[in-house]
Order: C-alpha cells, then structure tokens, then sequence
C-alpha cells in the first residue's frame, strides 16, 4: 500500500463496512481504513478469497470478512447486523462491489444484463438500505464506487455505463434524502484502474504490456490508476476533512476528459 496523508488514528474507533473489499479499489480501501485505525468489515461472494484478504490485512488492524452477496437483499441485512455485532455502530458504507461487461448493446444476453443490473445498481440499493438506519444514528456517511462511464460514456460498455450512471444519480439523490440526518453521500468514479476486474477486460491472444501501453496512451498523465490512488479519494470522502462534502462525484481519471 502507499503512503496515506491520514494520521494512524484519523478513524479510531470507527467502523467501516466495504463490499466487495476483498479485492482491487475495496480492497485497497480497507488497508488505508485500518491502516487508520478503523475496524473493518468486508463483504465478498468468494469465501475462500474472502478469508485470504481477511488474513493478510489482519496485521495492519481489526478486520472481518463476512460472506455474502449485494443482489440478496437478506444476505445484506445479515451482513450489517454482523457489522454491528462485531463493532457495535456503522460509520461508513463503501458500496465498490461491481462487474463489469464490454460489447455490443445488441449482443448483451438478458442473463448479463441482469447481472450488471443487480450488482452494480440494485447491489448498491439493497446495502444502503440495510446500512441506513445505523449510519443515521452514527451520522455516518457512504461511498458508493461509480466510473467515469457513468459520467460521459464509454464504447461497447452502454449497459455497464447505464448502471453506473444510476449509481451517480443515487448518490445525488441520496445525498439530498439523508442530509438532514447528518449522513453524507458521496462517489468515486474511476476511469481505467488496474485491478483484477482491468486484468480481465484484457485480450488473452495479444501481449498484455502492449494493451496496457495502449490504454494508457489515452491519459494525459500517461498511464493508468493504480488502486490505492483511487482508495485514496474513497478514504478522504468518508474522513472529517469532507465533512462539508455530499452529493460529490469524485472523478479520479487521470485528466482523461480534461
């Protein structure tokens, strides 16, 4: 992990939820929260990579992995109550569990739709609705993982866009609702990050050096994101120096629509 700018106890006593933080951006996440004394739970499908994730980030701080999936409405109320059982309040929700699809539009099955629909949007739904009653009562805040395809299109991604679109419009929405509760809502949209869910976007019969070269050349800072760069803006969004900060869209891309 790379440097934070937040002091070793700026989450002290602090509880943090993330789903789909057993890998890339949320995972990324999680190690700055503990890293910052936050207690952490992580929501994941796989069990076993969940495990792992949960040993190897056991030594920067208290963390949890609680299996479970964001397109079940039940297994996100399992989850947060599971949160509150271990930690005893919610502060923080990071919605960054996500899939992604690229092709054509009219080559898009029901079935895939469906996957994209319930995980990037009704996923998102389903855990801010089981979080919001004890980030109320905590005066907490959520971060919900958007893209930069939701915010100005991308090529053969229009359904993943639609759905990330949505989660830019919740965000917004969301943020207006819960404000007088004192809980904020904000998003982070990344644009081409290399993570797991990057990797496998890449075309197994051409040399991965040579692709990730390519997307790169589209950035004017000349390269892709890392996940901790856009960890980064996830952590400072949830921390008191956004206090004053919701209904945000937090691009973090490189300069790309610059």
């Amino acid at each position: 992990m790379s440097k934070t700018i937040f002091a070793p106890d700026a989450f002290a006593g602090k509880s943090v939820l993330i789903s789909g933080g057993t890998s890339g951006i949320g995972y990324a996440a999680a190690a700055m929260f503990l890293s910052s004394g936050a207690r952490v739970v992580l929501m994941g499908r796989d069990q076993m990579r969940g495990k792992g994730a949960e040993e190897q980030l056991s030594a920067t701080g208290r963390v949890l992995f609680c299996a479970g999936d964001v397109r079940a409405l039940s297994d996100c109320g399992r989850v947060v109550a599971e949160a509150i059982r271990c930690n005893g309040a919610l502060d923080v929700l990071v919605n960054a569990a996500g899939i992604y699809h690229e092709g054509a539009l009219d080559a898009l099955s029901a079935e895939e739709l469906d996957a994209l629909l319930d995980t990037n949007i009704k996923g998102t739904i389903h855990l801010s609705q089981a979080a919001l009653p004890h980030l109320r009562r905590a005066r907490g805040n959520i971060v919900n993982i958007a893209s930069d395809a939701g915010q100005h299109g991308n090529y053969f991604c229009a359904a993943y866009a639609a759905t990330k679109g949505a989660v830019v419009a919740l965000t917004r929405s969301l943020a207006r609702e819960t404000a007088c509760d004192g809980v904020r809502v904000n998003a982070v949209a990344p644009a081409d990050i290399l993570t797991p869910m990057t990797e496998r976007q890449l075309a197994a019969d051409l040399p991965r050096e040579d692709q990730l070269r390519e997307m790169a050349s589209l950035y004017p800072l000349g390269r892709i994101g890392t996940a901790d760069e856009a960890a980064a803006a996830v952590v400072f969004l949830a921390s008191p120096a956004a206090a004053w900060v919701t209904g945000s869209i937090y691009m973090v891309d490189g300069g790309l629509p610059a």
